[in-house]
């Protein structure tokens, strides 16, 4: 049998109605911006697999790196013990988080990330003596499959069969110029009539809710106000931190800074699952007493796993490099080209960019899964593209290393695409 076949037999994948969808397409080999498959075709990863490879698909620098950790550590449990990956990575985050941040603690994806810091929020409050027991997010937020980060996100198509068991979450919608003093009385509305822990965020990019963009200067007052009520503020970075925003991370855009951010994803480059939750110094002091109880009983087995950190201390090297910055400015500045020829065409509803995250809607009606949006998605594979349109959402995020040829193919395609609709 081939891998096709064999992956059939035992694999149940990841946002797939396999009844519809029972083939998945073998990928054999990686580099750089390009993916193979068990035929030899290649295809550009205009996604960087999940916003992850942004440094390129088996980096030379990071396996070299790699390579050398894996021969002196491999694991070790982070209760009770430390090691010179986890305390070296713990620096260079702080070195680039907003400056507010004091703690790291780790766990194993985006997901966990957000539980982690959804937990510390409502734990603050306990230790502190406060029942607090709501939190705030946003309509159409993602935030992982964990129940905490489930309850937290608003994508039903997620979520619809375990919404009896969520803990308790309001919603307001994203702020905008014409909405913002509605938005304002909602949060105010919702902060005098629930005992609120924390408000969890995407600042300024929703990824999965098909890159829905907003303005700093609306969040930044919604932050102000959830700060002056004592509310803890968790921003979920995992898809936008490292880079991604043309900033380290997006809340450098943004004056009021978070007590709690949450990354993956492009914190290990695609290499390894790995994840961090930075905290400022006020909270992790809530839990410092003689009570074990108020100690944070939280724990994954491969918390801080030796060869995760050497990954990302690599990764954050080649973020701080000139090449890397070099080329994430060459990005943002080929989508805006791109941009100016694209936006009146008329399949296009709207365009929208932040960094390197471009984005644009069709004005076609379609399911966010539906038989238009894997007829599109098709066509962008068998021209040798990459890319997962969010319903009627095409979108790119590729990783900072593609090639000039490579990103015209993409923009390339897509024009294609639009005008085969």
């Amino acid at each position: 049998m081939n891998l096709k076949e064999r992956d059939k037999k035992h694999l149940w994948h990841p946002l797939t109605q396999h009844k519809i969808h029972p083939d998945a397409l073998p990928i054999v080999r990686a580099e750089g911006a390009l993916l193979y498959d068990d035929q030899g075709k290649e295809y550009i990863d205009g996604i960087a697999s999940w916003y992850t490879a942004i440094y390129g698909h088996c980096n030379p620098y990071i396996i070299e790196k790699v390579n050398n950790q894996m021969r002196n550590l491999d694991q070790i449990v982070f209760a009770g013990f430390t090691h010179e990956p986890a305390i070296k990575l713990s620096e260079e985050l702080i070195d680039i988080l907003p400056d507010n941040q004091e703690k790291i603690f780790f766990s194993d994806n985006g997901s966990t990330a957000n539980e982690v810091g959804i937990k510390m929020a409502l734990q603050y409050h306990f230790n502190k003596g406060e029942k607090r027991n709501t939190i705030i997010a946003f309509q159409d937020g993602f935030h992982g499959d964990t129940f905490g980060a489930m309850s937290a996100s608003g994508l039903s198509v997620y979520n619809g069969p375990f919404e009896d068991f969520f803990i308790d979450v309001q919603r307001i919608p994203t702020p905008n110029k014409e909405n913002f003093d509605e938005v304002i009385k909602k949060l105010l509305e919702i902060i005098n009539s629930y005992n609120v822990a924390a408000f969890i965020y995407e600042p300024l990019v929703q990824g999965a809710n098909a890159m829905h963009m907003f303005d700093a200067e609306y969040l930044n007052e919604i932050l102000k106000i959830c700060t002056a009520n004592n509310i803890i503020t968790i921003a979920d970075e995992v898809m936008t931190g490292f880079g991604k925003t043309g900033k380290d991370f997006a809340s450098e855009y943004i004056e009021t800074k978070p007590d709690i951010i949450s990354m993956s994803k492009a914190l290990t480059a695609g290499f390894v699952p790995m994840a961090v939750t930075s905290c400022t110094q006020n909270i992790y002091d809530a839990f410092l007493d003689d009570s074990v109880g108020k100690a944070f009983f939280h724990a994954h087995t491969y918390s801080a796993n030796p060869i995760a950190c050497s990954v990302a201390i690599a990764g954050i090297e080649l973020l701080k490099s000139e090449e890397i910055q070099h080329n994430i400015n060459t990005i943002i500045k080929s989508h805006q080209d791109f941009d100016a020829i694209i936006r009146n065409h008329s399949k296009v509803k709207t365009t929208r960019q932040k960094g390197v995250i471009y984005a644009l809607d069709l004005d076609v009606e379609m399911d966010r899964y539906g038989k238009k949006r894997y007829e599109i998605f098709d066509h962008f594979m068998k021209n040798g593209v990459c890319l997962r349109p969010l319903g009627k959402t095409i979108y790119l995020l590729p990783p900072y290393v593609i090639k000039k040829d490579q990103l015209d193919k993409i923009y390339d395609t897509i024009i294609s695409a639009l005008n085969s609709l």
